[in-house]
């Protein structure tokens, strides 16, 4: 044996089984925004390459449901599923379940801000403004 508790050689098919969830997740929804609707389980295990049981599929598209980042609907004796939110919306799904996995929240943010952009630092500030209701929300919803 290679030293590999999952028994396989790196890279290759065997890589496919050890994505984290996240990235799962990730290619999930991906797949789901390329769908020209609604889409079923088997639908996503074959535009993912198929190298994903349809038992872990449908795990996936269950965890998804439960994170509110997919809706589901019944058509028969199966679900078919959509993307909750656009791609900007699944960014930001994905950006706070970095920051919720992290320990040290204030940290992770003081680093993030601090490695912006001074145009996007003041779009920051813009969007925080128009949230909160502070000064310049009303006046800065033309942008």
């Amino acid at each position: 044996m290679n030293g590999d508790p999952f028994g396989g050689h790196p890279g290759g098919r065997d890589r496919a089984r050890r994505r984290g969830q996240g990235e799962l997740e990730a290619q999930v929804l991906a797949a789901l925004h390329h769908s020209p609707g609604p889409a079923t389980a088997a639908w996503v295990q074959d535009h993912l390459g198929g190298d994903l049981a349809y038992t872990t599929v449908m795990t996936i598209l269950s965890r998804l449901h439960a994170k509110k980042a997919v809706t589901r609907e019944r058509v028969g004796r199966s679900y078919v599923w959509t993307p909750a939110a656009d791609e900007a919306g699944l960014a930001a799904l994905r950006m706070r379940r970095v920051l919720d996995s992290e320990s040290d929240r204030d940290a992770v943010l003081a680093s993030f801000v601090s490695a912006l952009s001074a145009q996007d630092e003041q779009l920051l500030r813009t969007l925080l403004e128009r949230a909160t209701g502070g000064p310049g929300a009303a006046e800065s919803s033309g942008d």
